[in-house]
This record gives C-alpha cells, structure tokens and sequence, in this order.
C-alpha cells in the first residue's frame, strides 16, 4: 500500500516536507493496524532524511511549532527506536516523488522494494541522530558565557618597592629562575641593565600603548598636536626613546637618546627617588640633570621633579619653613574704647646695674602697655622675684585704677631678653601672681610657650623704650642708684606716652595736633588750646569745669577712632589661610639656638582651634633620643603647647 500528498503551493523547506512524510508514515501504520486486526510483532519505519531522524530522536533540543506538532505525533504513535536510515537509491518512496518512465518503472524496484527485505533477517541502519549546527528549526538559546582573565598588574606589585635597585635586582634574579641559572651567584652589570631596560619596557607600554603602535609601523610618525612630537620619538630595541638632534654626537646612546617615561607611574617615581638621593637631595636643576645624564627623560619632569622635592621628608626636613597661618583678626581689647590700662600688657626688660654704697645690684624694669591707647607705665624691679612682681603690680594699680586683664608672655619666651632675664624669670611663680590679681577683679592670661609674635605690641613698646632710656641714660652724670634709675624710667614713660600714634598730618602746620596717649591719661594737651565752645564767667566755677574734661575725652576718642584705628586694620604678613595643623602631623619642633639638623621630632597630639576655624597653636608630643641598650626609652616622652610658627610639617596625617 502506498500513500502520497501533494506539497503545498507555498514554499515549504525539504525537511519539513521530509517530516510531513514521515507523519503519513505514522498514519497509514496506525490506519492499517486498525483496520486489519491483525497482531503486529515488530515495526520499521524507514526515512532517507538525516534531519527527521534527528528531529524524531531529539530529547534535548525545543523546536518551532511546525516541527514539534509532527514530532509529538510521531512519537504518540511509534516509537523513535522504530525508524532507520534507508538510502536514497533503495527508498522505493522516492520514485513516487520524481516521476519515472515506463522503461524505468520496469527496470526500477518499485514492485519488488529494497533488496534488504528479501534477505532472512532485516539488517536496519540507524543513521546519524545528531541535529544540524544551526538549524533554523531548533529554537536559538541565549546563553551568557563569563570567562574569568587574571590580568596581572604590575604596578601594584612595584607599588611594594621603595628603591630602584630593589626592584632591579627581584625582577634581575627572576629572569635568572626563567633561564635556570643558579640565584646565589651576584648579578652583574649585564644582568641589572637587561633588569632596568625590562622595567622601562613594562612601564612605556602602560603609557604610551598607542604611541609605541604608532611608531612601530613604517612610516610611523605622531600627529603634530601631540604632547610628544617636539621629543621626536623613535623606537629602538622595544624602548622609546628621544629623537632629537645629537644623532652624530659621539656620546652614549643614553645620552643621545634617553628613555621617555611617563610623568606618573610607579617606575618613574623609585627612578626619581633613586637619582634625588644620588644627588644627595638637591635641587630640583640638579635632580633633573641627573636623571637625563643617565638617559631618562620623564615627560612634563620639572613640575615632577619640583613636586616630589615638596613631598621628599629629608628635603623638608632641611628646607621646608615653619607653618604658617592667616593673621588673627584684632581682639576687642584693641579695637573698642576703654578706660586707661583696662586691658594691658605686661613685660620685663632689662637688667640695669646700680650702686648701692659699695654694692653693684641688678635692677629690671617691668613694662604695662594699654592694648587701647597704647600707653605705657614703667615700675623698676629690685629682683625678678614673685614678691617684687606683686609689688610693681599693686603700684600698677594704685595709680592707674582697675585692671580687667593683663596679658603676659611665659616666662621663657622673651624676645631679645638677655641670659640673665631668662634665668631670673624662672623663679617667678605665675601661679601666685595669678591668685594675687583674682583677687583685684583682674584676668591674668599667658600666650603660649615660645609665641613671641603674639606679645608683638608690648614687645614694639620695649624696643621704644629702651632707645628713648639709652639717650637718658647717657645723659645722667654720676653713678646710677635705684632713685636716678626709678626717675629715668618716669622720664621715659612721659616721654614715650607723647609719641603721635599717627604720622598722618604731622608736617601740616595748619592741622591738628597729632593724638597722643598724655591726651587720654592726662586730660591735656602739651601746647594749651582755647577752651571749646562759648564760655561765660560763671564756667569757670567748679561746678562747670567737668566739661572741659569731657571734651577732652570725646575729642581724644574721636579721633582715635578715626585715624589710628583705621591704621591697624591691616594685616601685615600672613594674608591668606593656609593647611590647618591637623592630629597626627608628624613635625619639628623649631629651635632658636640649636642648629636645625638636631632639631628635634614630635607628632601633634591636639590641635586647638580659633574663633574663625584656623589653628594656630598646637600641643606635641617631644620624642627623647635617649635610648637603653634594649632600645627602651629613658625617659618619658615631653607633652608642651607650641605656635604653628614653631613647628615644620614632615609627615601630614593625610
């Protein structure tokens, strides 16, 4: 029995009209089964198509609707084990498909079938079951492949070096384990330049890729707007190289061409750091002719060359100045009217010698300055005791009145005072001196240690006085005692309290007289001025004579505001905000007389902070260099509070 189907007009692919008969197959046996009721042992179907017997034999694969409808049907009634591969030229079903001649249809096996069904056992071929690669049938699956590359950075492995010649002996001895040479022996001159030149390599195809791509074509040259085309690069042994115009020079070819390295890398840097030490750390000239004689040449290598000087600890720590910070804006001590010495500062100058009978004594002199007017009164000091000073003191007070606060310098800290000064000012006690003004209504308050900069206004008074009291001095005949020398000093305080605070108008005839601080202290001035206003006999009484004072009083106010006030609004130095000390800073502590290589390390253990968010002076903590022979301290490290002014920056905390 056969059975046939016309292909459809639209255009159908041979595997699926190969499947379409293999579902008539599948039909016509469940039709026959069905209608001849007959026992049926053993079924074959037989196929001359490779892809239906994939199709049909497909457990893995998801086909499109047409093929998987018939597959389904197919396998709902036979059993993919019952189909087999038949050859083309053996498929009877073929011939019904082509068409033949009658000569042919004779000669052909059309009646008889393959020649297989006449042997005694029915030898079946399987066929290939494995579907096509790219078949359009099977529905494509989207798969996300990840391969997992180890790219090995080799500046982060270098990052672990802090010298040059570290680097170029591992990487020296590595190339040794690739050729099996034995590691014990000492490298040698070949073997560390092999080393370097491997370096340079690595870190110019991390820069300069392209360049190098470029370059190494044959007519390879870089665009005119490239930062290197003024170098005229070339490639040489795998190196890029300079250009140039010594070509013809008989110098090395380090020399004539040296190595282009980029600004910022890891090699580049230990390069640098190696050639600023060979130098022995200096100058930015000097390092950067260093590294080209060599035959390096690091692109834009001034500005990195300077930047890592500013960086280098050994170089701060030889030339970098102390910290600095803007200027503190005026306390309101200084700047808002007050009653005379309400605000004052305090200091010790001298010491004097003086004659007492046979006996040479040292006598001081202790400066009062008024913060507002700026005023001075001057006390002699038979000692530098803590007794001598509380006396000066309440002498200070019983004839200036109140005192609100007193402003001082620590005892060890005074500018241009002599040796004997500072011995004989340690055997004052501030704590005494404190305990004695709490009780006179007054705040005594101390700058920080070693901050002569900001007791700057009573220092000026003192270098004043001391060139007004030199030409009294010399002028006194006789020996000096304690009176001569207590009436110099009054002398000097008149003369210094009828200085002009301002220059302003001074050389104008017709202008006023210039403001001086006897104006405020003394209700008058040293030339006599008509009274102000319109007066009448009756002013002359006591009773009306307060107003003349109280015009005085205005009148010097008035123009303190006006023309000395505004004179000291400016900052002289230290115009704009600089980096704040911060917690951690690794520093130097600054030292007068001690020469600045044995200056010695403290790290900044608290920063305290002003009004407007600066620091300017900070508490440090001193290292001892004394060491045990176990390497222990000896003593305990010294905790002080030191100005920024004081103190060089060598490691920041960042």
């Amino acid at each position: 029995m056969g059975k046939a189907r016309v292909a459809p007009t639209n255009v159908v692919t041979i595997p699926r009209l190969e499947l379409t008969a293999a579902v008539v197959s599948a039909a016509v046996s469940c039709m026959l089964k069905e209608e001849l009721a007959t026992k049926v042992d053993t079924e074959y179907f037989w196929t001359d198509s490779q892809v239906v017997l994939g199709y049909i034999n497909n457990e893995a694969r998801r086909f499109h609707v047409f093929v998987a409808n018939r597959v389904q049907r197919i396998r709902e009634s036979t059993d993919p084990r019952q189909w087999y591969y038949i050859n083309t030229g053996e498929n009877p079903a073929d011939h019904a498909s082509r068409g033949l001649t009658i000569e042919e249809l004779i000669n052909s096996n059309w009646f008889t079938g393959p020649r297989f069904l006449w042997e005694k056992e029915v030898v079946a071929k399987q066929g290939m079951l494995e579907l096509s690669v790219g078949d359009p049938e099977v529905k494509a699956v989207q798969v996300l492949k990840t391969e997992a590359i180890i790219q090995v950075d080799f500046q982060e492995r270098l990052a672990r070096f802090s010298r040059w010649t570290t680097a170029v002996n591992v990487i020296a001895r590595i190339q040794r384990l690739v050729k099996k040479v034995k590691i014990s022996e000492p490298l040698s001159v070949e073997e560390r330049r092999r080393a370097s030149f491997t370096l340079i390599c690595l870190a110019q195809q991390d820069a300069f890729k392209e360049e190098m791509y470029v370059l190494g074509q044959e007519s390879g040259k870089l665009p005119c707007n490239h930062p290197l085309y003024q170098l005229d690069p070339f490639v040489k042994d795998g190196i890029m190289r300079v250009g140039g115009r010594l070509r013809r020079a008989s110098a090395p070819l380090e020399l004539r061409h040296p190595a282009i390295l980029p600004k910022d890398g890891i090699i580049t840097r230990l390069i640098l750091a190696h050639y600023h030490q060979k130098v022995h750390h200096q100058g930015r000239g000097q390092t950067l002719n260093e590294l080209r004689v060599n035959g390096f040449w690091i692109t834009g290598g001034s500005k990195m060359v300077a930047q890592y000087i500013r960086q280098c600890v050994s170089c701060r720590r030889a030339r970098r100045p102390p910290e600095q910070q803007r200027m503190a804006d005026l306390p309101c001590d200084r700047t808002d009217p007050s009653p005379p010495f309400a605000y004052c500062g305090m200091d010790c100058f001298g010491p004097f010698h003086t004659k007492q009978g046979r006996k040479e004594c040292k006598r001081y002199g202790l400066l009062f300055t008024c913060l507002c007017s700026r005023a001075v009164h001057l006390e002699m000091l038979e000692d530098m005791t803590t007794d001598a000073f509380i006396n000066a003191l309440r002498c200070f007070i019983s004839i200036r009145g109140a005192v609100r606060q007193i402003r001082s310098d620590r005892g060890t800290n005074f500018v241009g005072a002599k040796s004997e000064l500072k011995d004989s000012l340690k055997e004052v006690s501030e704590e005494r001196l404190a305990a004695y003004l709490a009780t006179k209504q007054c705040d005594f308050c101390l700058n920080a240690p070693s901050s002569s900069h900001a007791g700057g206004i009573w220092e000026r008074q003192i270098r004043t006085v001391k060139g007004v009291l030199s030409f009294v001095l010399a002028q006194g005949a006789g020996r000096l005692n304690d009176a001569s020398l207590r009436t110099f000093l009054y002398e000097t305080m008149s003369i210094v309290n009828n200085r002009p605070l301002t220059v302003e108008g001074l050389s104008d005839p017709k202008g006023l007289e210039p403001l001086t601080p006897n104006h405020l202290l003394t209700m008058k001035s040293s030339v006599p001025l008509p009274p102000p206003g319109t007066f009448v006999k009756e002013d002359l009484y006591a009773k009306k004579r307060w107003r003349q004072v109280q015009y005085l009083c205005e009148q010097f106010w008035s123009r303190w505001r006006t023309e000395y006030v505004a004179n000291i609004s400016l900052r002289q130095k230290w115009h704009t905000p600089r980096r704040n000390v911060q917690d951690g800073d690794i520093v130097i502590v600054k030292e007068g007389d001690v020469p600045r290589n044995e200056w010695r390390l403290a790290r900044v253990l608290k920063v305290c902070k002003d009004d407007d968010g600066l620091v300017r002076r900070a508490t440090i903590q001193i290292g001892n260099r004394g060491l045990g022979k176990r390497g222990e301290r000896l003593t305990k490290p010294s905790i002080v509070e030191r100005p920024i002014q004081k103190l060089v920056v060598l490691v920041p905390k960042s």
